[in-house]
């Protein structure tokens, strides 16, 4: 599927809780139909993880959803999607991560029996891939363990399929650190649509095989980490949102592939894909400062269907253990989004103004994932013939909303990043209109020893 049109062509439609392709759940939840539901997020504490360990781990994970569904159902949560992402080895070790998976599944079902509270699984495997080096994206133990565990969790319940894939950041960590945008572009919208394109198709055959739904990728790999880079002001803040802007291209290839919706928490990317697709999306902001800081905690409320926390540790604090606290925390901010809109469509929208006025103007990545930004870029990306020229484009975008709204002083630039107005825009005029022209230029700067050409079908 090629996107030519916008699903969302006006930004006070691009707004929380309602999306014009929802994703209903075999429990009922119609994410995207009206309601906010809330995303808990989890992990483990600082800890081994071996066999060893695994009786354990089996229990925290069988502790944690049995704490924070009964906290849920406690505060009359409509419907709660659950994430588990799994460690590194829990997706090596395929069964590792499935038996988390099933007591996540028993946990969901029990509470449902007791409660009636509705619940879904989205499982997200972690993309063990880049640990050969340089990877192999295609072949080897870590793909098929990877596609093992995809396969195993649908059969015994998980109805939404996600990742963090990393195709393409063995050269994008390079490109940040540098200030490189066309390598940058070169990582997500030659060498991470390729593999996006190779991943996906394979993940359509098992959602079809368990009629379970594709949800969709994340370029947390790539675009959250120039925000945390940008955060520790290691990168210009006006960088990490071009690329940003850029992430955009290489997560639209899942829903090109097949994928639904909703779309994962991590991707602060969403919204520009909502305004593309239609389908409903998760978000975080700042009910995500456990694992990341971040400069959109309000704005990026604006347009989730699902409102989720990032990755939180299984820690004692005062209120009780961490995931069940915040359980809470989503809980009541999913309420009141639900509350705004139940008092009507003009209420829903003053809310979603609230949100995004509270943080639009204080940091260029904040502008750039407003509703209006967003449908913006958006109509830049589905205007273009491929996915290079998508990525050029929406980049150029970016830096024109992003100068303009800094000369009408509707945002604040550090003075030492205006510069960096020219240097993007310099880069960009200077990359060839020829996709295969661009290719050859970058593979003879790119270092041949971090990436396999031929993983990504180059020769």
């Amino acid at each position: 599927m090629h996107y030519q049109t916008l699903a969302i062509a006006d930004p006070t439609e691009l707004i929380f809780g309602i999306a014009p392709k929802p994703v209903t759940t075999r429990s009922g939840m119609v994410i995207g139909g009206g309601t906010v539901y809330p995303e808990l997020n989890f992990t483990l504490p600082p800890m081994q993880i071996d066999a060893d360990t695994m009786a354990e781990i089996r229990r925290q994970y069988g502790q944690i959803i049995e704490g924070a569904l009964r906290r849920a159902a406690e505060l009359e949560v409509p419907g709660v999607v659950i994430e588990f992402e799994t460690l590194p080895p829990m997706t090596e070790h395929p069964q590792w991560g499935l038996d988390i998976a099933k007591i996540l599944l028993e946990g969901m079902a029990s509470e449902e029996d007791r409660s009636g509270l509705k619940s879904v699984l989205r499982m997200t495997p972690n993309d063990n891939r880049e640990f050969e080096r340089p990877p192999l994206m295609r072949r080897g133990r870590y793909w098929e363990a990877m596609l093992e565990l995809f396969d195993g969790s649908a059969a015994a319940g998980a109805e939404l399929l996600s990742i963090e894939s990393v195709g393409g950041k063995e050269l994008h960590d390079e490109a940040l650190v540098n200030g490189d945008l066309a390598a940058s572009i070169f990582s997500l919208c030659i060498l991470g649509e390729r593999d996006m394109r190779f991943l996906w198709t394979q993940l359509q055959k098992i959602a079809d095989q368990h009629g379970v739904k594709c949800a969709g990728d994340t370029a947390c790999g790539f675009g959250n980490t120039a925000m945390v880079l940008a955060e520790q002001k290691m990168i210009p803040r006006v960088f990490a949102a071009v690329v940003r802007a850029v992430t955009a291209v290489r997560s639209l290839v899942a829903y090109e592939c097949g994928a639904v919706g909703p779309g994962k928490d991590c991707g602060y990317e969403n919204p520009i894909l909502k305004a593309i697709t239609g389908f409903p999306m998760a978000m975080e902001g700042k009910t995500s400062a456990c694992a990341h800081l971040s400069p959109m905690g309000n704005l990026a409320a604006a347009c989730c269907d699902t409102w989720s926390n990032e990755s939180v540790q299984n820690v004692k604090l005062l209120g009780g253990m961490a995931p069940t606290c915040y359980m809470e925390q989503l809980a009541y901010d999913c309420r009141l989004m639900n509350t705004a809109r139940s008092h009507g469509k003009a209420s829903a929208q003053q809310l979603q103004r609230w949100l995004v006025e509270s943080d639009v103007a204080t940091d260029p990545q904040a502008f750039i994932i407003s509703p209006e930004s967003s449908i913006t870029l958006a109509k830049a990306i589905v205007a273009s013939d491929s996915h290079y020229h998508a990525g050029v484009a929406v980049a150029r975008k970016a830096v024109e909303l992003l100068r303009r709204a800094h000369e009408q002083k509707k945002l604040r630039i550090a003075p030492n990043e205006v510069i960096w107005f020219n240097t993007l825009q310099d880069t960009l005029d200077e990359l060839p209109e020829s996709e295969s022209e661009f290719i050859s230029q970058q593979l003879a700067l790119a270092d041949r020893s971090r990436f396999l050409a031929e993983e990504y079908d180059l020769k």
